[in-house]
């Protein structure tokens, strides 16, 4: 083992490729702090998280006053006991989302140091069960597209080997219905549809249109209500046929687990960047397979294949590609299939160079 020598933070603001709007909001930034890890040995480790763009300096805030100092001269190796520390350092602002994704930040940092101390890929040193993922799409079902330009990419998808697409809902309800109705006749049967509402319903409008989107073939129904509203998911669940996904907007195990305990969702989508880290990730990954629940994460790709890999219950890595500027090679995909890489760490090939040039001014920070 080998004691945290240096910690440097930066933050760069990405602009998605594509124009992302859903049923609440238009995704117009994606602020991503970065995190380098170097242990008195020399290695160094990388992390990251996101915003989709509020927040983002708050997070290099914590980390650069509170989480960085109170690390350093830490054994890198006691990745475990550093996150629960933390956990408890920042016991008045825990549960929330500012001290989750600048947690997730150091924890995938120091995951991916331990993984290059140990010549491993992170699928394979975090449990090494699956070679490959299934892909489905996000990328070509925003809420603002038409219906033909729904049609198009999801018979693109199919036809790339991808097994399903997933459509923003929150139109009015006929009109939701015509947009998917139009891409399942399109793709016929066997390829998966999935609906995400983003949190936008009440519960009497997420039973009606649940009702009328079960005889379209439904993959599932995601966020169809507020994130803290388990009782309302509860009764969801157990008036509809669908299966209804949460997760991208949970921040806790905890929360995870009251929903599995109380039957409120059969598919998690727990996010590496929000839920606090690889550490939490692994822990709600593992819960829900003791309750033979599926893991289907959010958003991540590159991070999350290497995860949905490490884990036999992953069914689905959501395509969005979000590092594209800051990379030297994307995801690796094979038939419609993510394949997590073979190298040390966590998979992601940084570019230097254009991180360095990208970054946002007066975000960087050497604690040392």
């Amino acid at each position: 083992m080998a004691r945290i020598d240096r910690i440097e933070i930066l933050m760069v603001d990405l602009q998605p490729k594509v124009k992302r709007v859903d049923a609440i909001q238009s995704f117009v930034s994606q602020e991503t702090p970065i995190v380098r890890i170097t242990d008195a040995d020399g290695v160094t480790g990388t992390g990251y998280s996101y915003t989709i763009g509020t927040g983002g300096p708050s997070v290099m805030k914590l980390i650069e006053r509170t989480l960085a100092p109170a690390i350093l001269g830490r054994e890198a190796e006691e990745i475990e006991r550093i996150w629960r520390d933390l956990l408890f350092l920042t016991h008045a602002t825990t549960v929330g989302a500012i001290t989750a994704i600048a947690m997730a930040a150091i924890d995938t940092a120091l995951w991916d140091l331990r993984c290059r101390r140990a010549g491993l890929p992170l699928h394979r040193l975090a449990g090494g069960a699956q070679g490959s993922v299934p892909l489905y799409t996000t990328e070509g079902g925003w809420l603002h597209l038409p219906e033909d330009a729904l049609v198009e990419d999801a018979l693109k998808a199919k036809a790339e080997g991808f097994g399903g697409a997933k459509l923003k809902v929150g139109r009015p309800i006929h009109e939701d219905v015509a947009r998917i109705t139009a891409v399942r006749e399109a793709v016929g049967p066997g390829f998966e549809i999935f609906t995400d509402a983003n949190q936008a319903f009440a519960i009497d409008e997420a039973i009606r249109r649940a009702r009328a989107y079960e005889p379209l073939d439904i993959g599932w129904l995601e966020e169809p209500l507020p994130a803290d509203d388990i009782d309302g998911h509860l009764r969801l669940s157990r008036s509809t046929s669908l299966p209804i996904a949460v997760g991208e907007s949970l921040y806790s195990p905890s929360h995870f687990r009251e929903y599995l305990q109380r039957g409120a969702c059969s598919v998690v989508q727990v996010d590496v960047g929000r839920i606090g880290g690889i550490t939490p990730w692994l822990k709600v990954a593992h819960l829900a397979e003791c309750f033979n629940v599926a893991v289907c994460p959010h958003f991540l790709m590159e991070l999350h294949v290497s995860l949905c890999a490490a884990v036999p219950n992953a069914r689905w890595v959501e395509y969005i590609p979000q590092l594209d500027e800051i990379t030297t090679t994307g995801m690796r995909i094979d038939g419609g299939r993510a394949i997590p890489s073979e190298e040390p760490g966590l998979g992601i090939a940084w570019n230097s160079e254009a991180i360095a040039r990208l970054a946002v001014a007066g975000s960087q920070a050497v604690i040392q």
